[in-house]
């Protein structure tokens, strides 16, 4: 690897782990499978100006390939190690929509229930009939908020929420919610559990299976976080017409990035005080190791290591596309499930693999998760220089179609 890119050699590791079970459809081989994406790894750093990042990769919940490289730190002093944290943006939503499936499963409800049956304010302003499910696959027309609310006020947002009339009616299309999401997440866990969505991911999957992984981070694993850089360079990526309205006050792309306000500067998520928010939407911050494990049993429907997390109704849950069509927010076509994001219809490329079970959530800048339970394989992608795009790049992208060559 050229030293012109200041990388530092002993960075770069890799961990192939065997003990592979054979699946119904295809087989991972971990000396295969690092020939394959070893290389595209380092070549994001080479080519694509990476500055630290790691990807994981497990099938039949083992882990089969773990790289790591680069650093946690512009001025490259401090290596990216295999429990290096980093911030994961949006890919918090999956961590998040997966704790409110569990609140489901364990309450025996169903999807097909109606939102305000456990949260009776959010009945207001035309809002009583949406479902659970309608709330969960982004067709609720909540996704931008006509109060003026600071994103780090709980219950500011909550009342707004509560007040705000549907941007479309509620099941006839969808719009990403990119900000409000992680509210209504959090909102039914402590309406139905008793209890914040953060400390019931902790208690029920963070805990029982290890995972370095946090929607607020303790203070004392701050000295193991990766410092997060905000994209370089003046292109705007595609679709062009999204991140054209994304800056033009008034479209409903930029009410929806800048409602509830604050925190839009990528630097100010470094401090440890704002890393400490446990902020559903876009504030987990972990390994991709733990992202991809987590990602791991999810594919494994539901079970690990000897623990059964989730039933299969509700792994159909996390499978079946609810919502596919033009994005209202996005502008081009999106699939969502209950609370995952799916590959469109003739999506091209695929964001999640060939399988049409498979299932995850991007983050802003470039990170990456999914779940493909046909083949029980696992993905995880995670780095600290952002780019200018919301939703997965080459730089993952191209790893994730190598695990299936």
């Amino acid at each position: 690897m050229s030293n012109a890119v200041a990388f530092h050699r002993n960075a770069l590791q890799f961990k192939p782990h065997r003990g592979v079970r054979t699946i119904r459809q295809m087989q991972l081989d971990p000396e295969e499978l690092k020939k394959q994406i070893a290389p595209l790894f380092e070549e994001n750093f080479a080519r694509f100006g990476e500055l630290g990042a790691a990807v994981s990769v497990w099938q039949n919940g083992k882990r089969i390939v773990d790289l790591y490289g680069g650093f946690r730190d512009a001025g490259r002093e401090n290596p990216w190690t295999s429990d290096t944290l980093v911030l994961v943006w949006s890919a918090t939503k999956g961590i998040g929509s997966a704790c409110v499936l569990h609140v489901l499963q364990e309450h025996e409800i169903d999807l097909t229930q109606r939102v305000a049956e456990f949260w009776p304010e959010f009945a207001q302003a035309g809002k009583g009939k949406i479902t659970l499910s309608q709330l969960l696959s982004h067709q609720a027309g909540l996704c931008a908020l006509d109060q003026r609310v600071d994103v780090l006020d709980y219950d500011a947002v909550i009342r707004a929420l509560e007040a705000q009339e549907p941007l479309w009616p509620p099941g006839t299309a969808h719009g990403y919610h990119a900000r409000t999401f992680g509210f209504l997440l959090d909102e039914l866990v402590r309406r139905i559990a008793g209890k914040t969505l953060p400390d019931y991911w902790q208690q029920n999957f963070a805990q029982p299976l290890n995972l370095d992984l946090w929607i607020g981070l303790p203070e004392k694993e701050n000295s193991g976080v990766a410092t997060v850089y905000a994209a370089k360079g003046n292109n705007p990526p595609e679709p062009k017409r999204f991140y054209l309205d994304l800056a033009t006050p008034g479209t409903l792309a930029r009410r929806t990035f800048t409602s509830p306000y604050g925190l839009h500067a990528v630097s100010v998520m470094n401090t440890p005080a704002m890393r400490a928010k446990p902020i559903v939407s876009f504030g987990g911050i972990g390994s991709a190791s733990a992202l991809a494990k987590f990602y791991s049993m999810l594919a494994n429907r539901g079970k690990f290591d000897g623990q059964t997390f989730f039933s299969e109704k509700t792994i159909e849950w996390m499978t079946r596309t609810l919502a596919d069509g033009m994005d209202r927010v996005f502008q081009i076509p999106t699939a969502f499930s209950a609370g995952f994001m799916k590959d469109a219809r003739h999506a091209t490329p695929r964001i999640f693999g060939p399988s049409s079970a498979a299932f995850g959530h991007p983050g802003a800048g470039g990170s990456h998760a999914f779940a493909d339970p046909e083949n029980k394989i696992a993905f995880a992608y995670v780095m600290n220089q952002m780019e200018q795009s919301l939703l997965p790049n080459e730089k993952s992208l191209r790893l994730a179609e190598a695990i299936y060559k």
